[in-house]
């Protein structure tokens, strides 16, 4: 009997029908897939944001666009870097292979879906959005800055130990 028969035979079938589910990739390309997704949420934000500065063009609306770049560049120093390089090194001391969802960290989805709901909250409210915009560019602008993080890390792995 060879060993993936053997392996398979004592294998639960619970345990291997899990296991059919679980989207595995190699953890190096988590770091890519955490990069993209930091980048994609940051990009998204700053988007809306302009596009509330565009419409309610005014000085204020300007000085406003322009504090959430330096708010950005300062969160970005002191909070996202400090997650992503936590997030990093979670990736880096996993498996070999891990689930595709992993980039994050559990406790991480919950402060996400809380962050979600309070971003549709403040852009349902009657908070002028020339406001909401300092808050958009600030948190899009250190996700997307922190996202460089990932990247860095991506392209310094070394591919020589990656297995297909």
């Amino acid at each position: 009997m060879n060993e993936s028969t053997q392996q398979t035979q004592e294998t639960p079938k619970s345990t291997h029908w899990i296991n059919q589910l679980n989207p595995a990739v190699p953890k190096h390309w988590l770091l890519l897939v955490a990069g993209l997704m930091w980048s994609a949420v940051g990009i998204l934000l700053i988007t809306l944001a302009l596009t509330w500065v565009a419409k309610g063009f005014s000085t204020l609306a300007v000085l406003l666009g322009l504090l959430g770049v330096v708010i950005s560049v300062v969160a970005n120093r002191f909070m996202f870097t400090r997650l992503a390089l936590k997030n990093i090194n979670r990736i880096l001391a996993s498996n070999d292979k891990a689930c595709l969802f992993s980039f994050q960290a559990w406790t991480g989805y919950v402060i996400i879906a809380v962050m979600m709901t309070l971003g549709i909250t403040l852009r349902n409210s009657a908070i002028p959005k020339v406001y909401l915009a300092t808050v958009y560019i600030a948190i899009g602008g250190a996700l997307l800055l922190a996202s460089f993080n990932y990247y860095r890390y991506f392209f310094r792995t070394d591919f020589s130990n990656i297995r297909p």
